[in-house]
């Protein structure tokens, strides 16, 4: 028997409502980051800082790309980005979720069946994202031996490093 999807947080508008909400209905309470938000409505006034805020993060990128292959269920989301905790990939499914990347469906089914998918804003980060891995992969060798020289580099090197606009 096919159960029927239950609406969830991603299908409702930011005040909390469903979009088949009767006018005059119960609102759901505003979300506790609404109260965050600067004057211009966003949270932070530097687009480029709040969306880097989300996807710079340690997991995110890792739950979009595991997401990119279609629908799965949060315990073969576990799997496929692998060393990441049950809570932490709960609280970044969230996050997602919360910002358009990400959609959630439960059914009404024993036990409970929760599918997460990208929206259509996720799948547009796929290009610039695949863009992202392709530059990291491209360059991880050189940033770790410049890492490796950074750190192997004799403190009295180190201090003779001469400063933009100073003349010796």
């Amino acid at each position: 028997m096919q159960a029927e999807a239950m609406t969830t947080r991603s299908q409702r508008n930011l005040t909390g409502s469903r979009p088949d909400d009767q006018p005059g209905a119960e609102q759901a309470p505003a979300l506790p980051h609404d109260d965050a938000r600067t004057a211009s409505g966003f949270e932070q006034p530097c687009p480029i800082r709040d969306v880097l805020d989300r996807i710079g993060d340690q997991w995110s990128l890792l739950v979009l790309q595991a997401l990119a292959g279609g629908t799965l269920r949060f315990n073969a989301l576990l799997r496929e980005v692998g060393d990441i905790s049950r809570q932490m990939l709960s609280r970044t499914l969230k996050q997602l979720e919360c910002d358009g990347f990400v959609s959630r469906t439960l059914y009404a089914e024993v036990p409970p069946r929760v599918d997460y998918e990208l929206t259509a804003l996720g799948r547009s980060f796929l290009e610039p994202m695949a863009v992202l891995v392709a530059w990291a992969d491209a360059h991880h060798r050189a940033i770790c031996d410049a890492r490796r020289s950074y750190r192997t580099t004799p403190p009295e090197l180190a201090s003779s490093v001469r400063v933009a606009g100073t003349s010796r």
